[in-house]
């Protein structure tokens, strides 16, 4: 059994309007999950550094970052960073290019952690209902294309505001979906944006939202979290 968790970490910008990478990694180490999926992990303009530099990644974690990012100082990829236990395995990553109006990505990466390998899917899709079910297929799409089935987690930031419809109706059709409940807006959440995914072949045992005082304060997005098993 391992644990994952999603977290839209806002470039590390709290409730309070400071950037504080370092209260980012103090909810990381709370919820201690073996996969988590970052959104908005890289500043958006000039070099997109990482919002959590190497270094203090290293030093102040039991994490290393997923070497998806196609621009030196980034750490993922249009925002979306993949971390996983410095003792994982990574077999493979890529950046999967969406189709968007605006700068919209995901990442991939094959990882063996916990005694299970599977595959895991980070992304953050548009604002618009259209453009999500068409990033929706290229995920699908993207996963389909592998040289063999594979147990596959995908998360991140949907965007979808619907219960069952849009995107969560295309991943609906071969994915759970965990019911973690509200995540946004962290001070007060009633939207359930952020979403795990899990592929047959797996078994979602438990899941929810990390709401803890730290939480509330490190961005406008709650995490949420799941443990996995092989079904």
């Amino acid at each position: 059994m391992i644990k994952v968790a999603s977290y839209n970490m806002r470039k590390g910008v709290g409730s309070d309007g400071r950037r504080s990478p370092e209260r980012i990694l103090d909810v990381l180490r709370e919820i201690d999950a073996d996969i988590v999926a970052l959104q908005e992990a890289d500043r958006r303009f000039g070099a997109r550094m990482g919002v959590i530099s190497p270094p203090m990644l290293d030093e102040r974690s039991g994490w290393q970052a997923v070497k998806v990012g196609l621009r030196a100082a980034s750490m993922g990829w249009h925002g979306n960073a993949l971390l996983v236990r410095k003792a994982a395995t990574v077999a493979s990553c890529c950046a999967i290019h969406l189709p968007s109006l605006e700068p919209r990505g995901a990442v991939s990466a094959e990882v063996t952690t916990g005694g299970l390998t599977l595959r895991v899917v980070g992304m953050h899709l548009d604002l618009s209902g259209l453009w999500r079910r068409k990033q929706a297929a290229a995920i699908i799409g993207h996963v389909e294309a592998g040289p063999e089935p594979m147990p596959t987690v995908m998360m991140g930031d949907l965007n979808e505001w619907t219960a069952n419809g849009g995107c969560l109706r295309d991943f609906g059709r071969a994915f759970a979906i965990a019911a973690t409940g509200p995540s946004f807006h962290a001070r007060r959440p009633i939207g359930r944006l952020d979403r795990i995914m899990a592929s047959p072949g797996l078994r979602i045992v438990d899941c929810g939202v990390h709401a803890s005082a730290a939480a509330r304060m490190a961005s406008d997005h709650l995490p949420i979290w799941a443990t996995i098993e092989p079904a």
